[in-house]
């Protein structure tokens, strides 16, 4: 202790630090909310966020559904119903999908590498509210003006935007404006934020810390913020095109002026591709930390796990116009974005044996966490085999403006990332409130979803295969697809229900649930030996590592890890 420092290993005592003193009124509450540079609330803001925005994408996604559920549907207009899908996209993976994950990645990172803070606490503040008001901006386009068919709503022309669609030709309004510069202040937080934890990831990991000590998560984020920094770019530059064309006259997405509307898809998909890693390698990271735990076993092949989250990394780059098989690619093209799409699936299905290996011989625990993990597994396995069916050309060409690809995408958006979400929720909750949450609660909230996802996803496979093109508002009866259609809005309704009870839960448990103590799992990472919730400054000393289990080492001295490492 005498350089500050507590060394983690089986001769120390952990003596963690208090938790800070209660808040004080509603007013210095939100005072010090919206004051904060600590990464654990702006952790907690960003998933906050995304919750927020998660209940109003939700929301929408609820109101395309009910317009599916029968033949000739008249909840909506189509108008109306080509804005609520260009919203819920957008809002689902800019406002709720990448908050969440830079919330888990806020609060987590600097506890498990034994940090103070992040590298740039004020930046880190800065990253957070460029997103929050970007989404704000982004719902102003509901009031400010005219859209795609010249009346007063929302962006209309795709989550995806696509050209020539967006040109003053065709979206003669603001709305279109509000989307681009939306997205475009987002992606800057985004791409600040980034910069911040590869910086802090680098430069302030504990004493003892070596690479191959750290967390899988640790190691996850790290990859991920390198898509970030980029990939978010390409994107960046694709709005600000956009914005020069429909205001100052450029003319990159005009055919008939010499641009090319394929453009525009390449800068999108080069960007949106790499964006389905940005988002699933921080679910794996949850998963790394998970099932070992709940095994009561160490993660399976280490050095493998963090070679295939560098491949994944890497090879994601490859692969992005498997989105455009049907946009007139030559054959090489074709062939190369089709074996690149082959390939990232191998260090994908390491992962997936690594885990199963890991569970296999172990102490199982059934927990929320675990419960939700093992989900995970199944459903983005088979999101994986759906992948690589769409990634043979000829199969992703007869199938690419089917309803097939909206399930595809969900199981790997839904099926995959939201339940590893969920799963970061029950096993990290004690560690930011204090507080467990209720297994019966939590139950009726797996179960719900569960059933309610495949009741929504699983038929709109049978829909697309038959025939059922995307992106339409409404159908004719007789054509087989009314039963899936039916289904699936059941099922929508249903995920509705097990969200209830999981806000139900987060707030109950708040001010109700059971203590939690400082490690009520029974792990192994750093965030752990600090107290439940953690105190501003983390650690009262900063610690000292000698292995890739630290608290391992502290709670069983006669079998430290350091020793076989």
């Amino acid at each position: 202790m005498a350089n500050g420092t507590t060394i983690i290993d089986s001769g120390t005592e952990l003596q963690p630090a208090r938790p800070g003193e209660e808040r004080g009124t509603a007013t210095g509450w939100i005072l010090d909310l919206a004051y904060t540079v600590d990464h654990k609330k702006l952790g907690m803001l960003y998933v906050g966020t995304g919750l927020l925005f998660f209940v109003l994408a939700g929301i929408m996604a609820l109101l395309i559904r009910a317009q599916l559920a029968f033949p000739n549907g008249h909840v909506t207009s189509p108008e109306e119903f080509n804005g609520l899908i260009t919203m819920h996209g957008t809002v689902m993976i800019f406002w709720v999908a990448m908050p969440i994950i830079f919330g888990m990645i806020n609060y987590l990172v600097p506890l498990m590498i034994g940090a103070r803070d992040m590298a740039f606490p004020r930046l880190n503040a800065f990253s957070f509210w460029l997103t929050f008001f970007s989404g704000f901006f982004l719902f102003f386009s509901f009031v400010a003006g005219p859209s795609l068919y010249g009346v007063s709503g929302a962006p209309d022309a795709g989550w995806f935007a696509v050209a020539p669609l967006t040109s003053p030709a065709f979206s003669k309004g603001p709305s279109i404006d509000y989307w681009s510069l939306s997205v475009l202040v987002s992606g800057i937080g985004s791409i600040t934020g980034g910069i911040n934890i590869m910086v802090t990831i680098i430069c302030f990991r504990t004493k003892g810390m070596t690479l191959h000590r750290m967390p899988l998560f640790v190691w996850i984020a790290l990859c991920t913020m390198f898509l970030v920094i980029v990939f978010l770019p390409p994107l960046s530059a694709a709005q600000i095109m956009l914005t020069l064309q429909r205001y100052l006259g450029a003319k990159f997405f005009d055919a008939q002026a010499g641009g090319s509307a394929i453009l525009w898809q390449h800068f999108f998909w080069i960007f949106g591709h790499p964006e389905v890693y940005i988002l699933v390698l921080p679910a794996f990271g949850v998963l790394n930390e998970v099932v070992p735990v709940f095994s009561r076993k160490p993660i399976f092949g280490y050095p493998m796990m963090v070679a295939a989250t560098v491949l994944i990394a890497f090879i994601s780059a490859g692969v992005w116009a498997h989105h455009m098989f049907t946009v007139g690619l030559n054959s090489f093209g074709v062939t190369f974005f089709a074996m690149a799409t082959m390939a990232i699936s191998v260090p994908t299905g390491i992962k997936i044996f690594n885990w199963l290996a890991t569970m296999y011989g172990g102490k199982i625990r059934l927990e929320l966490p675990m419960i939700f993990s093992v989900a995970f597994i199944f459903q983005f396995l088979i999101a994986g085999l759906t992948g690589i069916m769409l990634g043979v050309a000829p199969f992703g060409w007869q199938l690419n403006d089917s309803y097939f690809i909206i399930a595809h995408f969900h199981y790997v958006i839904v099926g995959g990332i939201l339940f590893a979400v969920f799963a970061f929720f029950y096993y990290w909750y004690p560690k930011a409130f204090g507080r467990m949450l209720d297994k019966r609660l939590g139950l009726w909230h797996f179960w719900l979803f569960t059933i309610g996802f495949h009741l929504t996803f699983d038929p709109q496979h049978f829909a697309g295969i038959l025939g059922m093109p995307r992106r339409i508002y409404t159908y004719q009866p007789g054509r087989g697809w009314e039963l899936w259609n039916l289904i699936s809005t059941i099922g929508a309704f249903m995920q509705a229900a097990g969200v209830i009870c999981l806000v139900i839960n987060m707030l109950w448990s708040a001010r109700k649930g059971k203590i939690a103590g400082d490690d009520p799992w029974d792990a192994w990472t750093l965030e752990w030996a600090t107290t439940s919730p953690p105190p501003e400054y983390n650690f009262e000393t900063l610690p000292e590592v000698r292995s890739r289990r630290p608290l391992w080492d502290l709670k069983h001295p006669e079998d430290p890890d350091w020793k076989f490492e």
